[in-house]
């Protein structure tokens, strides 16, 4: 049931990032001053509590789209944007700082990123052994 409620949270987040642009206004045709198209980049960030997210409960929710300008409710999208870039857009390649002290509790807490980069399917996941261990370790792109 809480997989369910995950999913239908993320396809609707994702629905209005991505789908919310293409109303209004924005159906009009193209300035003519308009250099080029861009690949959509558009992304679900969620931390919740928990070994595998297929079995947390979200806590926290937030959009980050990167193309062409960064936005969405990300606390630090222009940061996160940024760290996504240079990384190509994959996760698994953020440079993750060295935790600071944090005590061996283990309470785990998992962070997922869902969307499209530059076009492509972006799904990933990953555990930290508490939350002071995912923010000391952490880049911006989990700072929410």
């Amino acid at each position: 049931m809480r997989n369910t409620a995950r999913w239908a949270a993320i396809g609707g987040l994702v629905a209005v990032t991505v789908g919310g642009p293409l109303t209004g206004s924005a159906l009009a045709a193209p300035s003519a001053g308009q250099a080029s198209l861009y690949a959509p980049s558009a992304l679900v960030l969620t931390v919740g509590h928990g070994e595998r997210a297929a079995v947390a409960t979200p806590a926290r929710a937030v959009t980050l789209t990167c193309a062409p300008t960064a936005s969405g409710t990300h606390p630090a999208a222009a940061l996160a944007c940024a760290e996504l870039r240079a990384a190509g857009g994959d996760p698994d390649a953020l440079r993750m700082r060295a935790s600071g002290p944090c005590t061996k509790q283990y309470d785990p807490v998992v962070v997922t990123v869902d969307g499209v980069w530059q076009g492509k399917r972006v799904a990933y996941e990953r555990t930290f052994a508490n939350e002071c261990v995912k923010n000391a370790g952490a880049v911006s792109v989990f700072a929410f």
